[in-house]
């Protein structure tokens, strides 16, 4: 039996190229971890490799279907009711294609399960510009906008449209789950403001983010248009709005 505390959510849409090099490399880690794949109704065949996988680690990986792309907030958010049904004390957020280095899950890990982190953020930004093999422009741009983030919303964190995360239960547990309303790449900041509005711990722990090699990036101006005009409108409503407390 692998019994875990842990699960490592993991969303896809056209994946084919790196899901099963990723859930390997997870599952090849000292550290026990189950797998939890939100498959969008890939055409790619993603789903299918999955299945096959599911035959050899029947007790460690785990997927749920979603007929078509719904967006990447609504992925997670679905992962984090399935996991939070279940007993998980950790649970994960990561890209499927290796631009969040498996290596550096037990880092996020050890950084909640032992130092003290309600939530624990691989940043990018935290200790320089750690990004390999992106365009300039592209480097550039997520660097700025987080810096604008952190000053339209007083969020302390260097790289705000992180990732690649690990949350304490209790995090997802205070926070109303329903209520996060951005779908793409803001989802990764209004969860993270949320986390710190609710009063938890939010950590950085620098990671070295290596731009996919296999597969089609997902990154658009629509939904970085998401992030910097969705930016305001939090902030604007945190004026309006209480919100539930970390409980001690």
């Amino acid at each position: 039996m692998y019994r875990s505390d842990s699960i490592v959510i993991i969303p896809t849409y056209n994946e084919r190229e790196n899901i099963a090099n990723i859930i390997r490399a997870v599952f090849g880690l000292d550290k026990i971890f189950h797998i939890l794949v939100i498959e969008d109704g890939s055409p790619d065949g993603t789903a299918a490799i999955v299945k096959e996988l599911q035959k050899e680690f029947p007790e460690r990986l785990f997927m749920i279907e979603r007929q078509g792309k719904l967006g990447l907030g609504t992925a997670y958010i679905a992962g984090f009711k399935w996991a939070l049904a279940r007993d998980y004390a950790y649970i994960f957020e990561m890209d499927a294609d290796f631009s969040h280095n498996p290596h550096d899950l037990p880092r996020l890990y050890n950084a909640c399960a032992h130092d003290g982190a309600d939530l624990a953020i691989g940043s990018r930004y935290v200790s320089g510009v750690n990004v390999v093999n992106w365009p300039m422009g592209r480097v550039l741009m997520s660097y700025f906008a987080s810096k604008y983030v952190r000053l339209i919303t007083g969020l302390p964190v260097h790289d705000t449209t992180a990732g690649f995360k690990c949350y304490r239960r209790q995090v997802l547990e205070t926070m109303d789950l329903d209520s996060i309303r951005f779908k793409g790449y803001a989802f990764q900041i209004e969860m993270k403001f949320t986390a710190y509005k609710c009063g938890f711990r939010l950590v950085e722990i620098p990671v070295i983010f290596i731009n996919r090699e296999l597969g089609t990036s997902k990154m658009n101006t629509s939904i970085f248009g998401e992030a910097v005009f969705g930016v305001i409108r939090l902030k604007l409503h945190s004026f309006f709005h209480t919100y539930p407390q970390k409980q001690l």
